[in-house]
């Protein structure tokens, strides 16, 4: 099968076609990306379709062997946990570049670098082998570094090298942790995921928690989780606003995804650490709540959403049980979807009235009315309103932290009433009160904007509807998961 690579190599073959275009040929540019885009969406469903949710084993694997000295190898394969993450960053990616038709500067360069991003992502998603994946981790930085600085607000500088220099001391981490191991691959089986776990069983147990330390900070900075999280508000306030929509929608759950593996890898380890995990989940949750409800920039309201949202997910992780983990992968589509949503419509808004500010804002209803209308569903969602894919995370969630530790899931409850208030504050400034003269004759939203938003809202209302297949898609996996760790440990 060669299906994971038609879809790994899509979008960076069309990065390759738009370094041929010349750079006056705007429109050349903006049809050939989003067409490579849309392919890549377009396979990332053909697998869906084919993927069985019942299987536990890896599917659409390929193996071809790079180094066989070292044990590496070009290893390719998804499972219920990566499948999810593909579609929904080819989802993003296409909905990225719908919303950056306005965009007039630099438009070749641009469309290259999100390109190559995805490229990265999905790439990350894909790896079976962790020497593959860490080069595809890193490959990511580059392209986001640029659009960062080369695109951003004023303070582009500032975040673009924050974000990097974060992101490569955590990366520190999780190559020393990745080497320790290695040496303790007593077969040699090389660098491959699953190898690579069995020779993890065969350190003392005190460096099993110094390499799952190690991991926690890698993958931490990326998520990111308190106190790992200082670059995350700049990021997001300064990087164009399509760029947000991938930065949160997708590049935070990397670092969900490898923590998750890495949890399964070293149960003895994830076991000792569980009461750090737990405080770091529930205090960034609360912490980023209440940042999220003092801010007055939207974009920075909705970053630190993120923080307390993406807690939710380590939260999940931390109650190492089944529905606790089948609630992390849940919150991390969840959180794609609407984080995706509420920076693609901040954005819009932004593109019109040129402020971010929310006491700028009263009474938009009256003026724009769909986006009214979408921004309102996205929010409740935000705050886990019933009916909602957000409501459906947080309940699993809820669930498995309950199961685990009982009583101290009253912060979780604190947490979601702070998201209720910051939700709907902004719910009551942006569209209550009487309308601002400047605020008059705001146009509302354009047929292609509409489609992009109203794609990934009606994924929100849908899932949280009807959630079945969603969690169907990783009952196999998770089950598979914990069995693998209930193995593990002695």
């Amino acid at each position: 099968m060669v299906m994971l690579s038609a879809l790994l190599w899509t979008p960076a073959l069309g990065a390759i076609l738009l370094v041929l275009v010349s750079g006056r040929n705007s429109r050349l540019i903006r049809i050939v990306a989003n067409l490579f885009s849309l392919a890549a969406l377009l396979l990332a469903c053909l697998l869906l379709v084919q993927f069985d949710a019942n299987d536990t084993a890896l599917q659409f694997s390929e193996f071809y062997p790079l180094n066989p000295k070292l044990g590496s190898a070009y290893a390719l394969g998804v499972d219920g946990l990566s499948m999810p993450m593909l579609v929904l960053a080819t989802l993003l990616t296409c909905i990225s570049l719908l919303a950056s038709f306005s965009l007039s500067d630099s438009i070749k360069g641009y469309h290259i670098s999100i390109l190559l991003l995805e490229f990265g992502m999905l790439g990350v998603f894909m790896a079976q082998d962790w020497a593959l994946f860490y080069i595809f981790w890193e490959v990511t930085l580059i392209p986001l570094f640029f659009l960062i600085d080369r695109w951003g607000g004023k303070r582009r500088h500032a975040a673009s090298l924050n974000f990097v220099l974060y992101t490569m001391g955590g990366s520190v981490f999780m190559l020393l942790s990745l080497l320790a191991i290695s040496q303790y691959d007593l077969e040699n089986q090389g660098s491959l995921m699953a190898s690579m776990g069995q020779a993890a069983q065969n350190m003392p147990v005190v460096e099993q928690v110094l390499v799952l330390l190690g991991f926690l900070i890698g993958f931490g900075v990326k998520m990111p989780i308190f106190p790992l999280h200082g670059w995350l508000p700049l990021a997001h306030v300064e990087a164009p606003s399509p760029i947000s929509i991938l930065l949160s929608g997708i590049l935070l759950k990397m670092g969900a995804y490898g923590l998750l593996r890495c949890v399964v890898m070293l149960p003895v380890a994830a076991k000792l650490i569980q009461p750090l995990l737990v405080f770091l989940a529930l205090f960034g949750m609360i912490y980023g709540g209440l940042l999220a409800w003092r801010q007055r920039d939207l974009k920075a309201m909705v970053a630190y959403s993120s923080l307390s949202h993406m807690g939710v997910v380590l939260l999940g992780i931390a109650a190492l049980n089944q529905t606790g983990f089948t609630g992390a992968i849940l919150q991390m589509t969840a959180h794609g979807l609407i984080a995706g949503a509420l920076f693609l419509l901040v954005g819009l808004l932004y593109e019109r009235t040129h402020t971010r500010n929310i006491q700028d804002y009263s009474s938009l209803v009256q003026v724009m009315p769909r986006f009214a209308t979408l921004t309102t569903l996205t929010l409740l969602a935000a705050m886990g309103l019933p009916g909602s894919v957000g409501f459906i995370a947080e309940l699993h969630t809820l669930i498995g932290g309950f199961q685990q530790w009982g009583g101290l899931m009253v912060f979780f409850s604190l947490s979601i009433l702070i998201s209720a208030a910051y939700a709907m504050r902004t719910i009551g400034l942006l569209f209550t009160g009487p309308v601002k003269p400047q605020m008059r004759d705001i146009a509302d939203l354009k047929s292609l904007e509409l489609m992009a938003s109203g794609v990934l809202v009606g994924g929100i209302v849908l899932f949280g509807l009807l959630p079945a297949p969603l969690i169907e898609l990783s009952t196999a996996t998770v089950g598979k998961m914990l069995a693998v760790m209930g193995e593990r440990l002695p």
